[in-house]
């Protein structure tokens, strides 16, 4: 099993005392399996999300990915697991504004020693074969989406993590984009967790869990 998620807890401390975001969420996640993580805002998806991506520390419970239980690594542990096998698409580009489309479609994949492919095909799917030498001032949100969603797939990571990755392109390019990181991610052999408010989008992939107040419904 790629992804194993055992009992996950996350309480944030307020003036009122901890507050539970997530309360004892278990599941799991193979190699070639799709899974799409939905439920209203304040559930607690965008907490698991940056739970699974070593991005925060859990209260309680575990997330193993590919036998590695993330409490046993310290921070340089975890940046290498997302450089190596974990790849991120969030609402925020944070792409390299002094690096031109083509550069910041190879950069994970270089930090990663990784051959990017064809980057000429990758960008003919994402629809930039005509921005590659522009910079990302010079695109739209929705290109620059686009690139970040790109830059991820060209690392070819064995789990993908995606927090609402086509929020900022509209339905016909959100549904192209989808269909394009799903393919990808299949052809890879490669998990993919994504959360999502789109009905629509969730349905496009295998399996779907949905979160209520912190548990799954």
């Amino acid at each position: 099993m790629l992804l194993t998620i055992r009992d996950l807890s996350k309480s944030f401390d307020t003036t009122d005392g901890p507050q539970p975001v997530l309360r004892g969420v278990s599941f799991d996640l193979d190699a070639g399996q799709t899974l799409a993580l939905t439920g209203e805002s304040g559930s607690g998806k965008s907490t698991l999300l940056h739970l699974v991506a070593g991005l925060d520390s859990a209260s309680g419970g575990s997330v193993t990915i590919a036998g590695t239980d993330l409490a046993t690594l310290g921070d340089a542990g975890r940046a290498a697991m997302r450089r190596d096998t974990v790849g991120l698409v969030f609402q925020q580009f944070n792409l390299i504004p002094s690096l031109n489309v083509r550069d910041n479609l190879t950069f994970h994949a270089r930090l990663a020693g990784r051959d990017a492919g064809d980057v000429a095909t990758l960008a003919t799917r994402l629809g930039l074969s005509d921005h590659l030498d522009r910079y990302p001032e010079q695109l739209s949100g929705g290109q620059q989406q686009r690139v970040a969603i790109g830059r991820t797939l060209a690392a070819r990571p064995r789990l993908v993590l995606a927090d609402e990755p086509t929020g900022n392109l509209d339905e016909a390019t959100g549904d192209a984009m989808m269909a394009l990181m799903r393919d990808m991610v299949t052809d890879a052999g490669a998990a993919f967790l994504m959360v999502t408010h789109s009905e629509r989008l969730a349905a496009m992939l295998d399996d779907r869990l949905h979160l209520r107040a912190g548990r799954l419904a």
